[in-house]
Order: structure tokens, then C-alpha cells, then sequence
């Protein structure tokens, strides 16, 4: 076989939803794991609902709108959208089956064991209970909910995406009265929506030696949904739930005002159309009927479900105050060994270029280097991309203090960050009004890296420092993503800066770069020549790796490169958190290749590339993944680590990220994932073993351990295993 990539057989690709889906089942493993306590395993279950919700609304939604567009392209497995479309249906419907079973069968007892009590049926109810729960409807409820009937003067409303409802069937107590229009045969339909602006999760008094009892507010509503139609026989009323396609696309060239287009566009969100229904599996048939007719949806795109429709109130289950013996201790991200608090950031960096690894150390340098710059007399402008921020973020903040300081301060503003969207807009508006100087990016490109450029007056002239990252500028999730970075004040570094920001901007592109390679242009060709490098010697029979860290891998060049890699006897090590499509243990295409995947407490975000190189080791780290969406339509950043010392702390995580044998699944030649085989070896949890480090490290007043010297595992020859 030779190079050519059509050489390369559909059946060696995975689907990407199919390949997302598999990774759904890995977090969903973690709520079955009884080593993990009760309250976290509860979480896992609620993050798979969550990411189940982005999945229709983004990847499912644009296949619904190719198959209405009639588009049979296939993709990389061959499989065109309405096949995929098929697929998933099957695949969902087995992953939600899981979810329910794992809750209502593993979760539940054990909560009941450890005096929690969620209520399943209201008629368990003890009298006194019943009491309270009915005088809290009357008292609380009752006045928010509006009843929405449907008949010939009045249209099925439009229910809004994501919400949780109640659907009806009525039947009038007076047919001769005005309100049931003479209707004496039909049955009526209504539906009326659980207010969001209350507790789904209702605390009501225990009893029975439960520490504490909470039921459902729709089940509080169900029982009580009488009282809301007075006239009316209610015969049926169940919960249910939609999902609409948020997906939009956006035609920035027609665009005049960027911001104002995306704002439209944003409340058009919740009216698309109806990809998924949720409701009760025992709902009664008429209104099922009923409420497919009404939302055109396909029975496959139906989730008949054994339990409470979205699971995702089991992250307020999982903060109930008084069960800290319930839930994993809170990991405190530790200070950076060479940053002692209230050092002065620009005089650290002069020394020697600083690594970050975070949540295992705090995200608080980084935002100190926003602080400090605000406030130094000798900052003359700061620059940042930013793509999610937190809430009540402590960046825009010190972003704001510097423009009112006088300082040059320009922000690029993501608008297009999916379902960020709105929190984007709102900080665009305030840091203009603070006098920043903010833009949106290229038109057709989203802005993915993550980069800021402090300028400064300093005695032998300016002085450049940058931080370049492979997260979000985000303090919260900071604490709960995997990520690292670099502070240096290196001139080229700061050169190559200075030109990403004057590119987003402007129209200036530079001639060359001096360290960064920069997507859509060039990172590309950068990865590809990285790659080929390792396949030339390896034939030239020198020793060859490539180790790469990474959420996601999809894009079918970059594959069919590292197959031509591991044909030539690269050997080859995945690290990759999340979609796949590369296939391992295919004879004489990936024999050399090697793919685990790590679900842990954390988030796996970090992106780290390693090239041996003939023995120079060359170590990358960025923000794209290896995914056509990163490499050919976003502004992205690889930037090459050069300092000896963090070289060798980037090899060490590697090293452990493939040692887990904990956390980590492994790619089996069936394209499923196993958990590594630990054997007889001692237990190794990177995500563990990178908390006590950073730990130890602290302890030890700056004697870290980048100071060490490693053999990787993969410098021992034959060692793939």
C-alpha cells in the first residue's frame, strides 16, 4: 500500500459522533465505579445529560439540517448523515438506557443506604409531607404556572428549548360550557411549563430516619395539576422535555454589525426545530401521539426514559451541604514553586521562562500578570484573546483598570464561542465602555488561541512579555480543567506576538515567524512536516516517536499521516481525551499506534506534542486540536517549549499520562475502549500523582520536580505495552 491517502480504506476511520458517543460511555463508567463516592459518581451522570444536550442541539442539528438539504456526502467512515443519523439514534437511545439503569438501580439505593431520600412516587408521601407539599404549591408554585390550552383558537405554543413541561389530557366537566367550545367527544390538550426561576429540587421534612427528603418540583406540579384546570377531568399528565436545533450559521460577509447579527441570531435559538422529545416511558399513548403530531418528530428522535427527565438536577444533589464524607475532598490548586505570592511577575519571567500547569497550581499568576500590568507605571499596552471567561471574571476586571489607567489596552472578543455567545456580548460592551479597544476577529474564523502581550518601558528599552496557553482565560474552569502554559519575555516569542495581534486587527500578515505556528496558514504544514520528519527516520532505521496529547483527533490527513508513520515504524502514543477517529490495530497500517484516553476528576484539556527527533526532542504545546475545524477555520497558536528544564516536567506528564492505569482506557482493535490492564503493577492515577506533586512541590520550597532529568517509557526500546 502506498502513500496515497485514498489508498486507506473507509473501515479504518471511525465515525465522530459514533467516536464522541464511546467517550460518553467512559464518563458514564465512573458513575458505576464504587471506589468513587456516591455524591461524585451522582455528578458524572449529570455531566453525561449535559453533554448529551450540546450533542443534539450542535452535531445532531447540523445533520438534520444536511439531511434536509437532501447533502449525501459521506464522511470520513463512509457513513453519509442520514446513515450517521440512524446510527446515533441507536447509540443514544443505549447510552441513555445505561444512564437511567446506572441511576435508578446502582445510585439510588445507595443514597436511600446513606439517608437521602429522593422521592420516586408522590402517593409515598407520608400525610404530613403531603401537607407541606401541597400548601408549598398553593403558596409558591401555584402563582408562577400558566396553563397553555390547545384547540381551534388556540395553537400548540411554542414550548422553548431545553425547558421541562407538562403535558395534559383534558376533558371537560361541561361541554355546554362556553370555555370547552361545545367540545363534548375530543379530548383537549394542554401543557404548561415548570418554572425555572424555582427549585426543580424541592426539600421537604423526613421522616423515617432520613437525614434528608427532597422531591421534584413537576411532581409537585403533576399532583396538583387539578387545580390549574377547574372545569376539566384531567386523564393524563406527564413531564417532557425538548430539544431544538441551536446550531445557526452565520453569514458574516452580509453581516454589517457582527454583534447585533449574532444577538438575533441567539434568540432564534430557542424556536428551531425539534430534534429531541423526552418523556416518561409509562406516558399515556393518546398524548404521546398527541405531542409527536404537534412537534413533527420522528419516533427514533423519542427517549422514552425510567425515571426524572434530565438528569442534569443531580449536580444540585451532588452540593447538598452536611455529606462531605459523600464527596471526593476538594483538591486546592497549589501555588507555582517559582512565583511566591506578591513577587513582582515581570522580574520572575526575566529570569527564565515559567511553566503552568494547571489545576494541580493555581490559575492566579495568570491572572495576576493582567493585575500587576494594570497597575505598573512602565506598561504601556496589554493585548489578550479571550474565548470563555468566567461569570465575574477577574481578567476583565484588571482589563478595565488598565484602560482607565491610561494604558493601550486591545481585547479580541470571541462572539462566536458556541453558547458563550451571550456572556461574550455582554463583556465586549463593558470593556469598550471601560475604553478598551475590542475586536471580534476574523471574518470566517473563530479565535481559539490563547495568547497575551504585556508591552513595557524598561531601562535597556521595551520589553515584551507573553503567555501563551492551552486553556481558556476562564478562573472557574481553571480548577477543573487539565491545562498548561508558559510566561517568557524571550524576544522572539514576543516578535512573533506582536504580529498574531497586529494580524487579528488589521491585514498584516507577517512574511515569517520566528517560534509560533499559526492556524489557518500554517499550522497545517507544520504538524504534517513534524510528522514526516519522524517517518524519514525511521526509514533512514533511526529511532522515531511521536507522543501527542490532545482532546480530539478527526481530522483524516493528519490520520492517514500517522498511519504512513506507523507503517514505517514510528512508534506511536495517543493521549486523547475525547473523539477518535483513528483506528488502532489495523495489520500493517496501525500496528505502531497506541491510544488511551484518561476520564478522571478533571477535564483533560492540555495539548502537548512530543517529536523525538533523532534524540533532540521536540516538544510542542498549543491550542488546536488535530481536527479540520482547528487547523483550517480558527486562529490557532503551537508554540514550541525550549527551556531544558520545563522540556523534561512535559515529558514526565506524558510519561504518567501514559502510565495510568487507574483513570485510563485503552483503544482496542475493535475500535471499543477497555480500562488498561493494570496487572500485577503498582496503581498509578496521573490526575492523582500530578495533585501530590504539586503538593510535594509547594512543600519544598521551589526544589520542583522540572528539575529532574526522566527516561520516558517510550525511550526504552519495544516498550508499547
Amino acid at each position: 500500500m502506498g502513500k496515497n491517502k485514498k489508498e486507506y480504506k473507509d473501515s479504518y476511520f471511525d465515525n465522530r459522533e459514533l467516536s464522541w458517543l464511546k467517550f460518553e460511555h467512559r464518563v458514564l463508567n465512573e458513575a458505576k465505579d464504587n471506589n468513587i463516592p456516591i455524591l461524585d459518581r451522582l455528578k458524572f451522570v449529570s455531566i453525561t445529560s449535559s453533554n448529551l444536550d450540546e450533542f443534539f442541539m450542535v452535531r445532531v442539528a447540523s445533520l438534520k439540517d444536511m439531511e434536509h438539504a437532501n447533502y449525501t456526502k459521506k464522511d470520513i467512515s463512509g457513513m453519509n448523515p442520514l446513515e450517521q443519523l440512524d446510527e446515533i439514534a441507536i447509540k443514544t437511545h443505549e447510552l441513555v438506557d445505561k444512564q437511567y439503569e446506572i441511576y435508578g438501580k446502582s445510585l439510588l439505593p445507595i443514597l436511600l443506604k446513606e439517608g437521602i431520600k429522593i422521592v420516586d412516587k408522590y402517593e409515598n408521601l407520608s400525610r404530613k409531607q403531603e401537607e407541606f407539599v401541597d400548601r408549598y404549591f398553593l403558596e409558591q408554585v401555584y402563582p408562577v404556572l400558566t396553563p397553555m390550552a390547545v384547540d381551534a383558537s388556540r395553537p400548540f405554543p411554542l414550548v422553548r428549548n431545553k425547558t421541562l413541561n407538562i403535558a395534559a389530557l383534558l376533558k371537560s366537566k361541561n361541554p355546554d360550557s362556553k370555555l370547552s367550545k361545545g367540545n363534548r367527544e375530543n379530548v383537549e390538550f394542554s401543557t404548561v411549563q415548570v418554572p425555572s426561576v424555582l427549585p426543580r429540587l424541592v426539600w421537604i421534612p423526613s421522616e423515617d430516619g432520613f437525614k434528608e427528603t427532597f422531591i421534584l418540583l413537576e411532581q409537585i406540579i403533576e399532583k396538583n395539576i387539578d387545580k390549574l384546570y377547574l372545569n376539566y377531568d384531567v386523564l393524563a399528565a406527564y413531564p417532557y422535555r425538548i430539544m431544538r436545533n441551536a446550531d445557526f450559521d452565520l453569514d458574516e460577509d452580509d453581516a454589517s454589525d457582527l454583534l447585533k447579527e449574532i444577538e438575533k441570531q441567539l434568540a432564534k435559538r430557542q424556536w428551531g426545530e425539534v430534534i429531541r422529545l423526552e418523556i416518561q416511558r409509562d406516558v399515556d399513548e393518546n398524548l404521546i401521539k398527541t405531542l409527536g403530531k404537534q412537534l413533527n418528530i420522528k419516533k427514533s428522535d423519542i427517549y422514552k426514559v425510567n425515571g426524572p427527565i434530565d438528569l442534569t438536577f443531580l449536580m444540585k444533589l451532588y452540593g447538598i451541604d452536611g455529606f462531605d464524607n459523600l464527596r471526593e475532598e476538594k483538591y486546592l490548586p497549589q501555588p507555582n514553586p517559582r512565583i511566591a505570592p506578591g513577587c513582582d511577575l515581570f522580574e520572575e519571567i526575566k529570569k527564565r521562562d515559567i511553566f503552568l500547569f494547571h489545576p494541580y497550581e493555581t490559575f492566579d499568576p495568570v491572572v495576576d500578570f493582567i493585575k500587576q500590568a494594570s497597575v505598573d507605571e512602565d506598561v504601556l499596552a496589554i493585548k489578550q484573546t479571550l474565548y470563555r471567561v468566567s461569570g465575574n471574571s477577574p481578567i476583565i476586571a484588571a482589563l478595565e483598570k488598565a484602560a482607565e489607567n491610561g494604558k493601550q489596552v486591545t481585547v479580541l472578543v470571541e462572539l462566536k464561542a458556541r453558547f458563550d455567545e451571550e456572556n461574550n456580548i455582554i463583556w465586549a460592551r463593558k470593556l469598550e465602555k471601560a475604553g478598551c479597544h475590542v475586536i471580534y476577529g476574523l471574518v470566517g474564523l473563530k479565535t481559539h488561541c490563547k495568547i497575551s502581550l504585556v508591552v513595557r518601558r524598561e531601562d535597556d528599552g521595551i520589553a515584551r512579555y507573553v503567555h501563551l496557553g492551552t486553556g481558556n482565560y476562564n478562573d472557574s474552569t481553571a480548577k477543573l480543567y487539565t491545562d498548561c502554559g508558559i510566561f517568557t519575555c524571550t524576544q522572539s516569542y514576543g516578535e512573533d506576538a506582536t504580529a498574531v495581534f497586529n494580524m487579528l486587527s488589521g491585514y498584516s500578515e507577517p512574511a515569517k515567524w520566528n517560534k509560533l505556528s499559526v492556524a489557518p496558514i500554517w499550522l497545517r504544514k507544520k504538524f504534517l512536516y513534524l510528522i514526516q520528519r519522524e517517518i524519514d527516520n525511521a526509514k533512514d532505521g533511526k529511532k522515531a516517536v511521536i507522543v501527542a496529547k490532545m482532546n480530539s483527533l478527526c481530522d483524516k490527513e493528519i490520520i492517514e499521516k500517522l498511519y504512513d508513520a506507523s507503517r514505517a515504524g514510528v512508534q506511536i502514543h495517543l493521549i486523547i481525551r475525547g473523539i477518535c477517529c483513528l483506528r488502532t490495530g489495523i495489520e500493517n497500517v496501525s500496528d505502531n499506534i497506541e491510544v488511551k484516553s484518561i476520564v478522571g476528576t478533571f477535564l483533560e484539556h492540555s495539548r502537548i506534542f512530543y517529536f523525538y527527533n533523532n534524540g533532540q526532542e521536540d516538544i510542542y504545546m498549543g491550542s488546536a486540536d488535530w481536527m479540520p475545524r482547528n487547523l483550517d477555520r480558527r486562529v490557532e497558536i503551537l508554540f514550541p517549549v525550549e527551556d531544558d528544564i520545563i522540556k523534561e516536567r512535559l515529558k514526565h506528564i506524558l510519561e504518567i499520562c501514559l502510565k495510568d492505569n487507574t483513570k485510563a482506557y485503552i483503544m482496542k482493535n475493535d475500535g471499543e475502549y477497555a480500562h488498561v490492564n493494570r496487572r500485577n503493577s503498582d496503581a498509578i492515577g496521573a490526575q492523582a500523582k500530578f495533585c501530590q506533586e504539586a503538593i510535594n512541590a509547594s512543600r519544598q520550597d521551589g526544589s520542583n520536580i522540572s528539575h529532574r532529568r526522566f527516561t520516558p517509557i517510550w525511550a526504552i526500546e519495544g516498550d508499547m505495552d
